[in-house]
């Protein structure tokens, strides 16, 4: 064994303009939309989405110069969404206990070989939200990718997750995840991202677990596009959209750009934050009962949170269409920000087209892995592929880890 040290609503909602790949424009600072910002490379290579949800990551790595053989999901109303901006097959069902062999025929693609396999298995169960025991059945999905990589033997794999995973909630299934992968003959590597250090808009860190065949030689993450100083901010995303309609229908040329209906209450308090604020800058006697006691000792600062227009965005969540939920206030106006704001800030094109409820949507915005991150992932593995060194910057596990996350030891393993 090689050493390694530790190192619902089924209405589809888009926009009138979306085929067109039309921007929203009222002025403000100038904003690049991704689908824009980089011209698609001529695929080259194979790859495979697992969990795929509506798309974010396929988006990306199908930008970076990938062929999509086939993606899966059991989330009905991603997968919708997947159909409607993608081409190749996507199949709705469930991944746990699924042979690959199955997914094979079901996909149509026989015994085609693959590069790369990416995936972002249902991460609910780790995040530092979540309040209550340890084991979550969605967990063990995280095991269930890594047996589906084996089967499917690309190249090289690439997971992206919550922090948690590597935190004291996912530490025994950490273990379990890279034994089986250096057992399938995978060295694994894991390092902490930041996506605003990429050039995403938001605030959003993130574990990527990587694996290459023991017989290639290392693979790299490329390290940070972007110092602090060159950070997009929020307001470079969104600055230029029209304000919304004040009657809640949807903005005529983007059924995504609405308000979000508020109570007369909240509306009284998104109107006392500052942009950049939270609860902690609200009146006592304006503040839920369980916040009087202030930020420093119950924690969960950014609640009732407004954006700050200098600044990339706080992470977009799942529920990012209620500012009660986090730093979803808009910068400028006294409202939340509409899906539109929130997808833009997660790098989804304004062309890219959903499907369900406000609340349905949401989640699939929140949960994606931002386009933009996606694509410098990918052209890294593009580079790989080509024999190429790893680039001048790159990630070490070791040090990124050891800085930012101090709970976990991440690991380099290599079967024999």
């Amino acid at each position: 064994m090689r050493g390694a040290r530790h190192r619902r609503s089924n209405a589809v909602i888009g926009t009138r303009e979306a085929a067109k790949g039309t921007l929203l424009r009222s002025g403000g600072a100038r904003w690049t939309e991704f689908s824009g910002a980089t011209d698609m490379e001529e695929a080259r290579y194979s790859a495979i989405d697992l969990f795929c949800g509506s798309g974010g990551l396929s988006l990306g790595v199908e930008n970076a110069g990938f062929e999509i053989l086939f993606a899966a999901d059991k989330w009905t109303v991603a997968t919708k969404t997947y159909a409607l901006n993608f081409s190749h097959p996507v199949l709705t069902l469930d991944l746990a206990e699924m042979p690959a062999s199955r997914l094979r025929v079901d996909a149509g693609i026989g015994d085609r070989s693959v590069d790369l396999v990416v995936g972002g298995p249902p991460c609910q169960g780790f995040s530092i939200q979540r309040i209550g025991a340890d084991h979550d059945v969605r967990n063990n999905l995280v095991l269930e990718f890594g047996r589906l990589v084996a089967e499917l033997g690309p190249r090289l794999f690439l997971m992206e997750n919550v922090p948690g995973l590597v935190g004291k909630r996912g530490r025994e299934l950490v273990s379990a995840f890279e034994k089986e992968m250096a057992a399938a003959g995978y060295c694994v590597e894991a390092v902490m991202v930041n996506a605003a250090e990429y050039g995403v808009p938001q605030t959003r860190r993130r574990v990527i677990y990587y694996g290459w065949r023991q017989e290639e030689a290392p693979f790299r993450l490329p390290g940070p596009s972007h110092s602090e100083n060159e950070f997009v901010s929020a307001w470079d995303a969104i600055g230029e959209l029209p304000s919304p309609p004040e009657d809640l229908t949807p903005h005529p040329s983007d059924e995504l750009h609405r308000r979000t209906r508020l109570s007369p209450l909240n509306q009284r308090r998104i109107e006392l934050i500052p942009p950049g604020g939270g609860m902690q800058d609200l009146p006592v006697e304006l503040r839920v009962d369980c916040h009087k006691n202030g930020a420093d000792r119950i924690g969960h600062r950014y609640v009732y949170g407004r954006l700050a227009r200098d600044k990339p965005a706080a992470t977009i969540t799942a529920r990012f269409d209620s500012f009660t939920r986090g730093k979803f206030g808009h910068p400028r106006e006294p409202r939340n920000i509409t899906l539109r704001e929130g997808a833009r800030l997660q790098t989804f094109p304004d062309r890219f087209r959903f499907s369900g409820t406000q609340e349905e949507i949401a989640a699939q915005i929140g949960n994606a892995v931002p386009p933009l991150l996606a694509e410098v992932l990918g052209r890294a593995v593009v580079m790989w592929l080509d024999g190429d060194g790893p680039a001048d910057r790159v990630h070490s596990p070791l040090q990124a880890t050891a800085r930012q996350l101090s709970l976990f030891d991440v690991q380099e393993w290599c079967g024999a």
